[in-house]
């Protein structure tokens, strides 16, 4: 069991201050937001309490990060809803049933993929569709909170179908809803900047309880929370069909890759700044172990959270321990202050949720996207010169016109195909001489580089392959083309690998070459490269790989 609680082995009395500050700064900013997401994903808030306790304490003992908080989140609640949505009919009760079971299913699949080793899955969510993904899941997270903080009805669908509802029913506005709502947002919103250690969504809720209990904020058409259950969860597997699970199955996988990409991308980023180590299969163990403690404690999805990690490390902590304490106090929480809430108007809950997301709205990580470009990728590539951009818009748009899921896989689907169209145009550039050294450069990026007459030098910057490998041979067959022309050299120091369509490619295309005069020459090929050609039984001509470009040249210059 030596493998259980990893950030207390060592453990020192020292730190043991800084942990309890840091659990306790948590505890206030999880309450409110565990509240407020549990709402997206159309529970009652107090699901979001449930969840929390046992993800807490079972991330803390399998999980590797030191400083890694786990708890629902906007990202994974607005996807626990579109897909409950779509699995659950009926009644509530069995709504609240499927989502605690989808966090049953994706706490199972997790745990499953830690103990294969597949903790290379977060690789297939792009940093670039994430981003684009969070960007659009925040703006419809938004768009569905809206209403709330209006007073008004609003309506179900995309963002686009809710932001039309809203403009619709602007006309039925409560303005003392508008007040609550609007204040409890500016309260969060100037502590976030004048006093970022204050936890503001904490005491906006303790201000909107305060007022709603002191003016009868629900006699005059606030709405509140209203009753919620008092003491511990129930603990057991939700009353759900296997046909229910199945339903949730599909589902399941997609908001594994969004908890365990963003809560991996946290672990690290604060992993390294103490100068630790996260195992990603260890991570998914983690948050499948507490994904299936959160689930079978009636509660919903769990992952990673950036902004109550960061919270975390800026309060001290060292250790899993600040994590431990966060959780007897939900508990705390969950025995003796839920009564406190049934009072809390819903438009706070709807300030608390826009506050959290705000700044997940990252226009200008999509702006830094576009601008990654050059007039060498146009010419490649064309419209896919900016292929990140293009993933990251592919993903936000999903969102906003198809809803959560779609949105994800449109993303996913959109940077593997970028990625196969890159890969089949692949960059070659044409070198030239360079004065005064002799080495060589490309012509377009350095012009004191100059062109050898009667030779033309090629460098492809990608491996050669089935996809690419008759965009090569154009190329090379345009370069043999030139009047004076008598070899092409293609410099292979930047080819990666080469494949068997590769090879029988550049034999037959030396053989057709050498029938019209014109010399098909290799330069500086790599091992991987080196070997395929020595055992695919190509011609003399290519067998002998020159060491340097300057070297192939000088042959094909004298005739050798």
């Amino acid at each position: 069991m030596r493998w259980l609680f990893p950030s207390l082995r060592g453990y020192r009395r020292q730190w043991l201050g800084r942990d309890a500050l840091a659990g306790a700064t948590v505890w206030a900013v999880l309450v409110p937001e565990a509240l407020a997401y549990a709402t997206i994903a159309g529970v009652s808030p107090v699901v979001g309490l449930y969840a929390a306790p046992a993800a807490l304490i079972l991330y803390a003992a399998f999980g590797s990060s030191r400083h890694l908080v786990v708890g629902p989140m906007a990202a994974t609640a607005a996807l626990s809803a579109a897909i409950v949505g779509e699995a659950a009919g009926g009644s509530h009760a069995h709504f609240t049933a499927m989502t605690a079971a989808l966090a049953v299913t994706v706490g199972a699949a997790a745990l499953l993929a830690g103990l294969l080793r597949l903790g290379f899955l977060a690789g297939f969510i792009s940093a670039p569709v994430l981003k684009g993904f969070i960007v659009g899941l925040a703006l419809t997270i938004i768009a569905g909170q809206l209403p709330k903080l209006f007073g008004v009805e609003g309506g179900p669908g995309n963002f686009f179908a809710k932001t039309g509802a809203l403009i619709a029913d602007l006309s039925g506005t409560s303005g003392l809803t508008v007040l609550v709502g609007a204040g409890s947002l500016a309260v969060i919103l100037v502590l976030k900047r004048v006093a970022p250690v204050v936890p503001g969504s904490l005491l906006a809720v303790a201000l909107g309880i305060a007022v709603a209990a002191a003016f009868d904020l629900e006699d005059h058409g606030v709405d509140v929370v209203g009753g919620i259950a008092s003491g511990l969860p129930s603990f057991g597997f939700p009353d759900v069909s296997l046909d229910d699970l199945g339903d949730l199955a599909a589902g399941s996988v997609g908001v594994l890759l969004v908890a365990f990409a963003e809560g991996l991308g946290a672990a690290k980023t604060y992993a390294a700044r103490a100068h630790d180590e996260v195992d990603a299969n260890r991570e998914l163990i983690g948050l499948g172990a507490a994904g299936l403690g959160a689930g079978l404690s009636s509660g919903m999805v769990v992952n990673g959270s950036l902004s109550k990690t960061a919270v975390n490390a800026s309060a001290g902590a060292r250790t899993q321990l600040s994590g431990l304490i966060a959780a007897a106090l939900t508990l705390v929480t969950l025995l003796l202050l839920t009564g406190l809430f049934e009072q809390l108007p819903e438009a706070v809950l709807a300030a608390v949720v826009i506050a959290a997301v705000i700044d997940l709205v990252d226009i200008s990580s999509l702006v830094s996207f576009y601008r990654v470009f050059t007039r060498k990728l146009g010419q490649a590539y064309g419209v896919a010169a900016r292929p990140d951009f293009v993933a990251a818009l592919a993903a936000m748009l999903g969102v906003l016109v198809f809803d959560t899921l779609p949105g994800l896989f449109i993303g996913v689907g959109a940077s593997l195909l970028l990625l196969l169209y890159r890969s089949s145009r692949p960059l070659i550039s044409e070198l030239g001489r360079v004065p005064g050294n002799g080495h060589f450069a490309s012509l377009d990026r350095h012009p004191d580089s100059r062109g050898i007459p009667g030779l033309v030098v090629l460098r492809v910057e990608a491996g050669i392959y089935f996809a690419n490998a008759e965009r090569i041979e154009s190329t090379v067959r345009r370069a043999a083309a030139r009047e004076g022309t008598t070899a092409v050299v293609i410099d292979a120091e930047t080819v990666p690998f080469v494949d068997v369509s590769a090879v029988r490619m550049l034999d037959g295309l030396a053989e057709e070459l050498g029938s019209r005069g014109v010399r098909l020459l290799l330069a500086r090929d790599v091992g991987q490269v080196r070997d395929v050609l020595r055992t695919a039984g190509v011609g003399a001509e290519l067998r002998h790989v020159y060491p340097t470009v300057r070297a192939a040249v000088d042959a094909a210059r004298s005739g050798t």
